[in-house]
């Protein structure tokens, strides 16, 4: 019995293999044009410019017209140039008018405060940034004119308890230093109305004679290890932005609604699983960021049009913890990210408040949630 043999026409299956690879290609062509002409893709692009020139400094209303944004290189590196000549004109012009009263300190270089320092009680502003300074010394408790301690991003591991002899002190800003506590004396600065203690990683609470702090707006305490809402912030009842983003809440406590003034909440990068429904007696709540990681219940009237609610978003941002061997590295690297991730933040709500003068139909709530 013979073998079979099964013949090919080779111009048969080169056709098939020729439809299929011209199928293929002008599938490829069309997605290609679908992903330039996405929505989303621009949005991104914008995003990513927006935070470039927020990170260089770069004043919104410049690169932003009307609503619409410049995405071009050739544009930021124009703005970029006008921005850094106009800032040194500036510079050296305020200098010259408040250099009287006004102490300002740059550069890893310092690693302790010029002995000068001590004798001019007479200065309103600290503006101290970017050092290896580690301790605030004890005389602070000399400059009594004090409305501005500007200290972000040194080597700070304490305050002194000497701080709260600044009873005209309006803003502290100790952001991404290496503090673990905040001193209980800090509740004698009765007139203070800006605290930002973010990025510090590794404070876990506020001490509760901070509740004297009637007078404060704002409260940042980001970045950091707190479990639960510290009950001083809940006694602030002036309090009109929050941020406890990046922490490790796991629940609301039932009596946030005590802030009755507040306005910005944001808790993005938490462990909450759901959000309470006395949200809903906070009348004054305009935008609120939560991350959407473990939520699985929220209160839908939160949703509802009769509340004074612009901006809602439920975000599926889970944070990823890495090994690494150098503990150190692992710590800047957090660090760095943290402080990336609030400079978007505070972009991402600049734009938002922009946006507040188009039509209402525009700027109903945006909601998006992932289970």
């Amino acid at each position: 019995m013979g073998h079979k043999v099964v013949v090919f026409d080779i111009s048969v299956v080169r056709a098939l293999w020729e439809t299929r690879v011209k199928k293929h290609k002008a599938w490829q062509k069309k997605e290609a044009e679908r992903l330039e002409k996405s929505a989303l893709e621009k949005i991104k692009e914008e995003w990513n410019f927006v935070a470039e020139c927020r990170r260089k400094g770069i004043p919104q209303a410049v690169y932003c017209k009307n609503g619409f944004v410049d995405t071009s290189v050739r544009l930021l590196d124009k703005i970029e140039r006008n921005s850094l000549a106009r800032q040194s004109s500036l510079s050296k012009e305020g200098h010259k008018r408040s250099s009287e009263f006004v102490f300002e300190l740059f550069g890893e270089h310092w690693k302790e405060f010029p002995d000068s320092l001590k004798e001019q009680t007479h200065l309103k502003e600290w503006h101290i940034s970017n050092t290896l300074i580690q301790i605030i010394p004890t005389y602070i408790e000399l400059f009594q004119a004090m409305r501005i301690l500007d200290l972000p991003k040194n080597q700070i591991s304490r305050l002194p308890a000497e701080i709260g002899r600044l009873k005209n002190l309006k803003e502290l800003n100790v952001s991404f230093n290496y503090l673990k506590s905040i001193p209980p004396e800090l509740g004698d600065c009765e007139n203070l109305e800006k605290l930002d203690c973010s990025g510090n990683l590794e404070l876990t609470e506020l001490p509760f004679e901070l509740s004297n702090l009637k007078q404060a707006s704002f409260v940042d305490i980001s970045a950091n290890k707190f479990s639960s809402v510290p009950i001083c912030v809940l006694r602030m009842s002036n309090l009109q932005w929050l941020d406890i983003s990046n922490n490790n809440l796991n629940d609301l406590p039932q009596d946030i609604d005590r802030l009755e003034e507040l306005q910005t909440f944001l808790l993005y990068k938490n462990k909450l699983t759901y959000l309470p429904y006395a949200l809903l007696n906070l009348k004054k709540l305009t935008l609120l960021v939560v991350s959407g990681d473990h939520l699985v219940e929220l209160p839908t009237a939160l949703c509802d049009s009769s509340t004074p609610l612009k901006f809602i978003s439920l975000m599926d941002n889970p944070i990823e913890n890495t090994q690494c061997q150098d503990g150190d590295e692992l710590v800047e690297s957090e660090r760095d990210r943290q402080h990336f991730d609030k400079e978007f933040m505070k972009a991402y709500i600049e734009d938002l408040k922009e946006r507040e003068s188009v039509p209402s139909y525009t700027t109903k709530v945006s909601f998006s949630l992932q289970l």
